[in-house]
């Protein structure tokens, strides 16, 4: 499968997304995890951007208790709400709109919580999603949450306000995803290059958009370079591997999967025992 983006003259390049993703990985040696070994006494909180907690943006108690595994996840999955690009960049709008998700999951869906453990607003504003995230991104655990069907075990889901199907995320957006992916992957050690990937690399769904999807290079680019500036090597230890049920199973996302009822799911799948 290729994906198109546009170079600095603003014409479209084509890239083969296995050559992309499956070759930095392997050159990195694959998702690399290591805890908190490595990570200088107090960068974990310089680099921290703003991240507004579930008090904050009003959230209501999950209906059940979320489960916590002692351990980071492999991968950041990119995805988009599927919801209107609106205008309104307010903290105000961002709280709100977390909370019409966690009103959808939990009432609509039946799930315990919202579903994902970060929410960025088309503002900028970078959201804790389902209950205990922040809690555990800081304490280097991971909480199981419902976003990627059959791989909710092993990836954190960053949601990303709007439609990017044929637009491309605003600029405050997208600074806030390179911040927020920047945090995550010096706190749990990630391989920028192995570990971002879009909801697409695991299931057959449109999302995270074509336009944002094909943003994903250019991103783990930046996580990339922040992360060897600060630490002044690449993060991890060379030569961790991934489990084979944790590695992108890279499907044809087919035209006809493209269609609303698929730019944004599925969240959950029979391997998922906890919502």
């Amino acid at each position: 499968m290729t994906v198109e983006r546009r170079d600095e003259t603003g014409r479209h390049t084509r890239m083969d997304r296995r050559t992309v993703l499956r070759g930095t990985a392997l050159a990195a040696g694959g998702v690399l995890l290591g805890g908190m070994a490595g990570i200088p006494d107090g960068a974990h909180a310089a680099t921290r951007p703003k991240v507004y907690t579930r008090a904050d943006w009003g959230a209501r108690a999950p209906r059940n208790k979320i489960e916590v595994v002692g351990r980071g996840p492999t991968h950041i999955v990119v995805h988009h709400t599927a919801t209107a690009n609106v205008s309104d960049t307010s903290t105000s709008h961002a709280a709100a709109l977390s909370r019409s998700i966690q009103r959808h999951h939990m009432d609509t869906n039946g799930w315990s919580d919202i579903g994902q453990q970060i929410t960025i607003s088309r503002g900028g504003h970078i959201m804790e999603g389902r209950d205990q995230s922040l809690w555990s991104v800081e304490a280097g655990h991971h909480v199981l949450g419902a976003h990627t069907a059959n791989h909710n075990g092993h990836t954190l889901g960053i949601e990303n306000e709007g439609t990017y199907t044929s637009v491309t995320p605003p600029r405050l957006l997208l600074d806030a995803l390179a911040d927020t992916c920047s945090w995550l992957c010096l706190m749990y050690q990630l391989d920028p290059d192995a570990a971002i990937v879009g909801h697409r690399d695991f299931n057959t769904t449109g999302c995270p958009g074509d336009e944002l999807y094909a943003l994903l290079p250019e991103l783990r680019s930046i996580v990339r370079r922040r992360l060897r500036k600060r630490l002044g090597h690449p993060v991890g230890v060379a030569g961790a591997e991934p489990a084979p049920e944790e590695t992108p199973t890279y499907p044809e996302v087919p035209e006809t999967g493209r269609v609303a009822a698929h730019q944004h799911g599925p969240a959950v799948g029979e391997r998922d025992t906890s919502v």
